[in-house]
């Protein structure tokens, strides 16, 4: 018998996800002990104060954050921050006064995330996904960051294996900061680029 999908009501989240729990166990995935330990990274790891050091360091030291813009892997390397293997390039996107970089996944959610860690559910949703890239200056808006006409918006897109995070502006009256006092301002959402830092 043909059932027309438009008319066959879809299963409640609850029931698809026992369902695909049902599938790995069968398939022998310890389905509890592995969502213990990504639950356990995202908590630990996977935390956007890695990224908020990676700036600061960046705007104490400019050396630092010279490599930081040539390549985003290798600096943060040096704070002990790896990245999964399909990860092949992290891109780090420098904002100016002239310039402002916003990152987005078009095709899900992908993120640097165990540099800026796991994306926010906005990011995830279709809205956001699908409008950045058109209308990037209004959906700005509408987060609540108003830009000036004459500031160029640059989207980017994640691809398969290239990631991106956002270098935001170091705010004024933040100088002779310490690098732990400045990491404490820099947000998730400001290393995705909806965001511009004020102290």
């Amino acid at each position: 018998m043909y059932l027309n999908p438009a008319t066959v009501p879809a299963a409640s989240i609850e029931s698809r996800v026992s369902a695909v729990e049902h599938i790995l166990e069968r398939a022998g995935v310890a389905v509890k002990e592995e969502v213990a330990q990504l639950t356990q990274l995202a908590q630990e790891q996977w935390i956007a104060q890695n990224g908020a050091r990676l700036v600061a360091r960046s705007w104490v030291d400019p050396g630092f954050r010279e490599r930081l813009l040539q390549n985003g892997m290798a600096a943060a390397a040096e704070f002990g921050l790896g990245m999964p293997a399909h990860h092949r390039c992290l891109v780090v996107l420098e904002n100016s006064a002239t310039i402002h970089n916003v990152i987005c996944c078009t095709l899900c959610s992908c993120t640097a995330f165990t540099i800026i860690g796991l994306p926010p559910d906005w990011y995830k949703d279709f809205e956001y996904r699908s409008r950045i890239v058109r209308q990037a200056r209004t959906v700005l808006a509408e987060m609540g960051l108003q830009l000036d006409p004459a500031v160029e918006i640059r989207v980017w897109d994640t691809t398969a294996d290239t990631r991106y995070m956002v270098l935001p502006q170091r705010p004024r009256g933040t100088e002779g900061w310490s690098e732990d006092r400045l990491a404490a301002i820099v947000t998730r959402e400001s290393m995705i680029g909806v965001q511009r830092l004020e102290v």
